[in-house]
């Protein structure tokens, strides 16, 4: 045991270069100096189980972490926990599911003595060597379109946060700057160098989940708060699907296994990271959600009713750093397919191969600014895309890959200790498909577009600043209390503040 961990050890320090496919080793030059090869090494080269946590967890809450009392509120409270501890074990199965499909795919690769030194494995790869050519293009469709839409969620975020500290300029000049701080994760090579950013990722979402609970709580209930949720069934299937979306985000499983030194250790990995994020996101939303109740539903974005402070401020700023090391996370598998495409994937030169993945940034950046429909977007990628990709896909994936007696008894990993037989294994992949499938997809979906074609029809295409307060006529005061309550109905039925 010992030797193992010295081994574990010596591979950290001896990767004193920018490894390209996160999975692979290199050789300590005799002559480097050892304090600047260890420092290095602590921030820049993490293969770790810690590592692939702090990825996991980090990556799987951020900015939806300010929608989830929102989808409380639409929701109600007991539905908005049951939905978040049933889609957070549903997805830590899938993701399972992807690490051992993973790990088959790569047993067997490595048995024809293929290497993957410079070669970081996709999802879709692993759907090609498995189940064939179409199956690979059904993956890399959906996986990327996700990813796509991902990272133009971080950048619609940033824009909407940042505003609730500086609201001279409005939403859409924020996502131009926006737009340019995150395109710098071009240089960020693999996910084999998201050490330090995965840690303090999880801890501004830790800091910014506890502020929300403790701010909501210490001011208290609203007057006359209601508490009415559910009341309507698009309100309903929106919330269901923001929270399936909450505990989507292992579409980059597959990347964040690669980059480990002993990918088999992941299998329970996303689950232990489950368990930790429902100690953020379960007290947060119950906090919110308790003291504001309906009101929420004209104010998805948390920070618009928590009181302004010191304490508010820093949540907010730590929240646009953890979004700019989300969209890194969700960008970083596109530039790893565009490379491949484009015969860039094993340059070692970092600058020439940030160059090259300019291109990705660019339509992202057109797309925040065409669609800066925050929430429906949200509700709308989880229905569409999160609901295929991490959920159905992986579950059937399973199924066809393991079909045979043969393939079951020459099986890379078996069935875990929980759930020892195949059978039960084919038996709840298949309530996963149909569940995601009706509810996710088909009820969702109809919500979620319904949301959608509302925010474009009130807010239309390319708006300068999406939900801004307006500004305030002279006679508002003198508006009579029908009208202004009518206003406000309207407004909650066609909103998703962000």
């Amino acid at each position: 045991m010992l030797s193992q961990k010295q081994s574990e050890e010596a591979i950290v320090s001896a990767a004193t270069e920018t490894e390209h496919g996160g999975g692979g080793t290199r050789e300590e030059d005799s002559g480097q100096d050892q304090s600047l090869v260890s420092l290095k090494s602590f921030l820049w080269h993490g293969g770790s189980v810690w590592d692939a946590w702090f990825s996991c967890a980090s990556n799987q809450v951020a900015q939806v972490l300010l929608t989830l009392p929102y989808s409380f509120s639409q929701l109600g409270m007991l539905s908005g926990i049951l939905f978040q501890v049933f889609y957070g074990l549903v997805g830590s199965w899938t993701a399972y599911l992807i690490s051992v499909l993973y790990m088959e795919y790569r047993t067997r690769k490595e048995k024809e003595n293929v290497s993957f030194k410079n070669h970081v494995i996709q999802w879709f790869e692993v759907l090609d060597g498995l189940l064939g050519t179409y199956w690979k293009a059904l993956g890399l469709a959906f996986n990327c379109t996700f990813l796509l839409f991902g990272s133009v969620i971080q950048l619609i975020a940033c824009a909407s946060n940042i505003y609730y500290i500086n609201d001279k300029l409005d939403k859409r000049t924020w996502t131009y700057i926006f737009g340019a701080c995150c395109a710098t994760t071009v240089f960020i090579p693999s996910f084999h160098n998201y050490r330090i950013w995965s840690f303090l990722g999880l801890g501004m979402t830790t800091y910014t989940a506890w502020y929300m609970a403790i701010a909501a709580i210490a001011h208290g209930q609203i007057e006359n708060v209601k508490h009415t949720g559910p009341s309507k069934l698009v309100l309903y299937f929106t919330g269901a699907t923001n929270i399936l979306y909450t505990f989507g985000g292992h579409a980059v499983t597959v990347e964040i296994m690669h980059a480990m030194w002993k990918p088999q250790k992941f299998k329970y990995i996303y689950l232990i990271a489950t368990l930790y994020v429902y100690t953020l996101t379960i007290p947060s939303a119950v906090s919110v959600y308790w003291a504001f109740g309906d009101e929420l539903l004209n104010h998805s974005n948390a920070f618009s009713l928590l009181p302004k402070s010191g304490f508010r401020d820093a949540a907010v700023i730590l929240m646009l750093i953890h979004q700019f090391i989300t969209f890194g996370f969700a960008c970083t598998p596109l530039y790893f397919v565009w490379e491949k495409v484009i015969g860039m994937h094993d340059t070692k030169s970092i600058c020439l191969r940030a160059l090259a993945r300019l291109p990705v940034v660019i339509p992202i950046w057109f797309l925040a600014i065409i669609f800066p429909f925050f929430g429906p977007i949200n509700s709308a990628v989880g229905a569409l895309l999160v609901s295929f990709t991490v959920y159905i896909i992986p579950a059937i994936a399973h199924m066809l890959t393991y079909r045979t007696a043969s393939a079951r008894k020459n099986a890379a990993e078996k069935p875990p200790f929980f759930l020892p037989s195949w059978t039960a294994m084919f038996v709840f992949n298949a309530f996963i498909v149909v569940w995601v499938l009706v509810i996710g997809f088909g009820f969702g979906g109809w919500a979620s577009m319904t949301n959608f074609i509302r925010q474009i029809d009130t807010f239309g295409l390319f708006a300068k600043c999406y939900q801004c307060k307006p500004p305030t006529p002279p006679l508002a005061t003198a508006a009579p209390a029908s009208h202004a309550h009518h206003q406000s109905r309207a407004f909650s039925l066609n909103s998703t503040q962000y």
